[in-house]
């Protein structure tokens, strides 16, 4: 029971880790999963993975201003959404 409840865990940080660098290029990338902090609270699905810090360094972002960027983010994201995935909290530039 343990180990498949492990197994599951961080299958969507792989997925948000794999679409931000198959579609943003990053030079850096961090993704924490700060669902722990959030479990109990109203919408917090019991399971976790629905909640994450997210830190990208991209060209991508380049002219870009911090709704463009976060916009940007969300959408390459959406599946996630659609899909238990509840807040992210972003840090975003281009260098």
């Amino acid at each position: 029971e343990m180990c498949i409840r492990d197994r599951i865990n961080g299958e969507r940080k792989n997925r948000i880790e794999n679409i931000i660098n198959d579609n943003l290029n990053p030079t850096y990338l961090d993704v924490i999963d700060d669902s722990k902090s959030h479990q109990g609270h109203h919408q917090a699905p019991e399971s976790g993975e629905s909640h994450y810090n997210v830190t990208i360094i991209s060209n991508s972002f380049s002219g870009m201003n911090r709704l463009e960027k976060e916009r940007m983010v969300y959408k390459l994201l959406k599946e996630e959404f659609n899909n238990g995935l509840h807040a992210l909290s972003l840090k975003l530039s281009d260098k």
